[in-house]
């Protein structure tokens, strides 16, 4: 029992320094309400969204990479399970931040529903 704490140790003083350098993109500071939103406001919402996409994405990209070179640089100092466990770190990151930007597509999504819908009464 003692060498997994041991494991996550190593892998946290491991990849702490890895992980540096990748920026955890803010989300969009504000999102619409499609009840009240003109289209210039909703058009300019889409683009703050789809930057964010882009910025996660990038986010994502770089701590899979500096995962896997921390890996390499450290390999022989690591067992399977210490690498699993800077693995397990990787994907709950990863995870973590897909879900971040699930929840900011999915505000954005239901209030272009609501602007579509208050403006497609308007034009019946």
């Amino acid at each position: 029992m003692k060498s997994l704490p041991a494991a996550a140790a190593l892998a946290a003083l491991v990849l702490s320094p890895a992980y540096a350098g990748c920026l955890y993109p803010p989300a969009p500071s504000h999102i619409p309400d499609g009840n009240v939103a003109t289209m210039a406001q909703m058009l300019a919402a889409q683009k703050a969204v789809q930057n964010y996409n882009d910025q996660m994405n990038l986010y994502l990209a770089c701590i899979k990479r500096q995962q896997d070179k921390a890996i390499a640089q450290a390999a022989t100092k690591l067992t399977k399970k210490q690498v699993a466990a800077m693995e397990d770190m990787e994907i709950q990151k990863n995870n973590a931040a897909v879900a971040q930007l699930q929840s900011v597509a999915n505000q954005f999504n239901t209030q272009v529903k609501i602007y579509q819908a208050k403006h497609s009464k308007k034009s019946d």
